[in-house]
C-alpha cells in the first residue's frame, strides 16, 4: 500500500500530532495549557514546538517580560492545511484496511458464521 497524499511525516509523531490536534480545535493556546493537557516536560514541549514553528506549521509569541511572560501558541494556515491533510491521509489508511480485516477470519469465526 503507498502512503496516501496529505500524509505528513512531520505531525506524525505522537507528541507533534497531539499539540497539532489540540491546537486546531483553539485560536490560540498558552505553552502551561499545552504542556499540561499534554502532560508533557517544558523542554519535551518547546522542543517540538520549536520543530513545528520551523516548518512554519505554528507561530508563537511571547508577550510581557520578567517572571509575567507568557508564551502563546497558534497553527497557521499551513498548519491547518496540513493536520487536515494529515488527517484525511490516516482514514484513508483505515478504510483502506476495513476490508482486508472484515476478510481476515479465524476458523472459529468461519465455523460460527457458516453454522448461523
Amino acid at each position: 500500500m503507498s502512503t496516501p497524499t496529505g500524509f505528513d511525516e512531520l505531525i506524525h509523531p505522537s507528541t507533534r500530532l497531539s499539540i497539532v490536534a489540540l491546537l486546531s480545535a483553539t485560536e490560540w493556546a498558552d505553552f502551561p495549557f499545552i504542556r499540561d493537557s499534554l502532560s508533557l516536560s517544558d523542554s519535551a514541549l518547546s522542543k517540538q514546538l520549536h520543530t513545528l514553528e520551523e516548518a512554519e506549521y505554528l507561530e508563537i509569541r511571547k508577550e510581557g517580560g520578567g517572571r509575567k511572560r507568557r508564551t502563546k501558541v497558534r497553527l497557521t494556515t499551513r498548519g491547518r492545511t496540513a493536520f487536515e491533510g494529515h488527517v484525511a491521509a490516516l482514514r484513508a489508511i483505515v478504510e483502506g484496511a476495513s476490508p482486508a480485516v472484515a476478510q481476515q477470519t479465524t476458523p472459529e469465526q468461519q465455523h460460527t458464521e457458516a453454522s448461523r
